[in-house]
């Protein structure tokens, strides 16, 4: 059984954690990260998520992987080789630390923009954070113990977020502001 699935209300603390994780990776990356961005529900004031710090880094390339790679390690991130979703390379923290979850992405390509869309609509718009909120608390409820099952249920919600913030883009000529780091 893995860890229960707990979430809890907004802290601004989730906001400095990221920006000092966030000063650490920009002085290991240099350049080779073109955005350093705070992603997810703990990147939007007053929404309620998983005490897990989501961070995206923009590169030009996936190669070399070393350019990534071996600075993020440096600062006890692991590489999971093994994640199924070829539209990154993903980190996790190492044992016993802080949990963070880094998103290596590659500039300018669909996933890049549609985690920072996502996250720009639900700060622009209240309504929506509080619907995504009361999904949450539901299905975290329900699949306590079942990460799988409360990730592929809120799908639903997601989609229906995200198909509002594409109109909301069109509107507003969204393009994602400056990197957070």
């Amino acid at each position: 059984m893995s860890d229960p699935i707990l979430i809890l209300p907004y802290t601004d603390e989730w906001a400095k954690e990221f920006h000092s994780i966030g000063s650490r990776l920009r002085e290991a990356l240099g350049d080779n990260a073109l955005r350093i961005d705070h992603i997810g529900s703990t990147s939007i004031t007053g929404l309620a998520a998983k005490p897990v710090i989501d961070i995206q880094l923009s590169v030009a390339s996936f190669t070399p992987l070393e350019a990534f790679k071996g600075p993020l390690e440096c600062l006890d991130f692991i590489y999971r080789a093994n994640n199924p979703d070829k539209s990154k390379r993903y980190f996790r923290e190492a044992p016993g630390h802080r949990r963070v979850h880094i998103h290596v992405r590659q500039a300018g390509s669909w996933a890049e923009q549609l985690a920072l869309l996502f996250r720009d609509f639900l700060r622009c718009h209240p309504d929506y954070c509080r619907r995504y909120e009361q999904v949450k608390y539901e299905f975290a409820e329900k699949y306590i113990n079942n990460r799988q099952l409360y990730t592929n249920s809120k799908e639903a919600i997601i989609w229906e977020i995200l198909k509002q913030a594409n109109q909301w883009s069109q509107l507003t000529g969204w393009s994602p502001s400056r990197s957070d780091s």
